[in-house]
């Protein structure tokens, strides 16, 4: 008998746990590491940047959470753009959902090791990525094993994790004010690239809200979703914000943009050094242990939800159909979680988070205008917002792709064009 057969997942998911998988994506990468990428770009106004991001996440969000209600099944917008648009499109939201989540992975390991060695002492690209990769390695492991055990372990993570942010903010507040006339002066100075720099460094720190969209990835593990994924979405965005504004405020205020965003291309550990100037120590390394969890448990739920999007994608024929093999005793899809792996571990040799987080920007947005034009065609009776909430999301998310670096949506734009032909073999192949 084999020990592997097609399938449905099972619903083992609750609102307070759709609620840690939320924060355990968002908590990581987006502020301990994007942060210092974005202050590089926007100078003080990163501050901006991180509330500008906040309100289009609050619409991409509301958009994905009404989607997901009326759709609960694994693969996100990949499957609502089958449904609400055409197979096209439906396809493209996938192949982005694959790439930006595949590049966030990757960053959000490269950042776990770039603190980790950090922390020791340690520095250099060969040793971030060989300890990336060995992360990678683990919790593909992990993840394999099944949906309850990735839950027990996220659980542990997501606390340690905000409670090292709650200690930074609140140890760090008397810095913040000492610093605060200097730093926080003029947003629009020569530190950043004014307006420009603004829009830019907003579109890097939405990448850092989108872990929200694992809620709706994971939609066919999770219990009575039409009341469960909004809520949980809901609740997740609103601590998500209230803690990257703090983070945000104290981290500019205490050490300066420059100075954070110069701490992240030497070694990917920019709280770190802002926290090594507190007058309490100790904090600085809470602060390591905090971001170490933080960045295993965005690896931890991306891997999660990419194999769920491949998986979509494989029972469609979009990708091959043995992915979309389940492991009967643990109602896993190997298979496809042992590719993602191997894909994430791929883009961690580069060795570069400011390149691989600036490619999931793009390439996140276009897949969550994409949600918001699935959201806008959804009939009457399961429509919970108003149609302006996905018209003002679309808008902003393709108008913020476009701000980051022409080198990377430009390759962004070549990569939409190969999945494309992808589809066109893949279609004919099933025919």
């Amino acid at each position: 008998m084999t020990r592997e057969e097609h399938g449905r997942l099972a619903r083992v998911v609750g609102v307070p746990g759709a609620v840690l998988m939320g924060l355990g994506s968002i908590l990581g990468t987006g502020i301990f590491v994007s942060i210092g990428i974005a202050a590089e770009v926007a100078g003080p106004s990163v501050i901006l940047a991180v509330a500008l991001a906040a309100v289009v996440a609050t619409l991409n969000g509301l958009s994905s959470a009404q989607l997901a209600a009326s759709h609960p099944v694994s693969g996100g917008t990949y499957e609502y753009g089958y449904r609400y648009l055409n197979p096209t499109l439906g396809f493209t939201a996938g192949w982005m959902f694959l790439s930006a989540k595949s590049a966030s992975a990757a960053s959000a390991a490269l950042g776990f090791a770039g603190y980790t060695l950090r922390a020791f002492g340690f520095s250099g690209t060969r040793a971030r990525i060989a300890l990336a990769l060995a992360a990678v390695g683990l919790f593909t492991s992990i993840v394999a094993s099944g949906m309850r055990q990735s839950n027990r372990a996220n659980a542990v993570i997501v606390s340690s994790t905000f409670v090292a942010l709650l200690v930074f903010v609140v140890t760090g507040v008397p810095s913040a004010i000492d610093g605060a006339a200097e730093h926080l002066g003029g947003f629009f100075t020569a530190e950043g690239d004014g307006v420009r720099g603004m829009l830019h460094a907003t579109a890097l720190m939405f990448v850092a809200y989108t872990g929200y969209g694992r809620i709706a990835t994971l939609g066919e593990e999770i219990r009575d979703p039409r009341r469960s994924i909004p809520k949980a979405i809901v609740v997740t965005l609103l601590a998500t914000m209230a803690l990257y504004a703090a983070v945000a405020v104290v981290a500019v205020a205490a050490a300066g943009a420059p100075e954070v965003a110069e701490a992240t291309r030497a070694s990917a550990a920019p709280l770190v050094t802002v926290a090594r100037g507190f007058a309490i120590p100790g904090i600085a390394w809470l602060v390591t242990a905090g971001a170490v969890t933080a960045m295993l448990g965005v690896l931890l739920n991306l891997l999660l939800g990419l194999s769920r999007v491949l998986l979509a994608m494989s029972r469609r024929g979009d990708m091959p159909r043995s992915l979309a093999r389940l492991h009967r005793e643990h109602a896993s899809p190997r298979r496809a979680v042992v590719v993602v792996g191997g894909v994430v571990a791929a883009l961690a040799l580069t060795g570069s988070v400011q390149t691989t987080w600036s490619f999931s920007a793009f390439t996140v947005l276009v897949y969550y205008a994409l949600t918001n034009l699935a959201a806008l065609r959804l009939p009457a009776e399961d429509v919970l917002y108003p149609p302006w909430v996905p018209a003002c999301g679309l808008v902003s998310c393709l108008g913020l792709a476009f701000w980051v670096e022409p080198r990377i949506w430009f390759a962004g734009l070549v990569l939409i064009g190969a999945g494309l032909l992808w589809h066109m073999v893949a279609r004919d192949m099933n025919a």
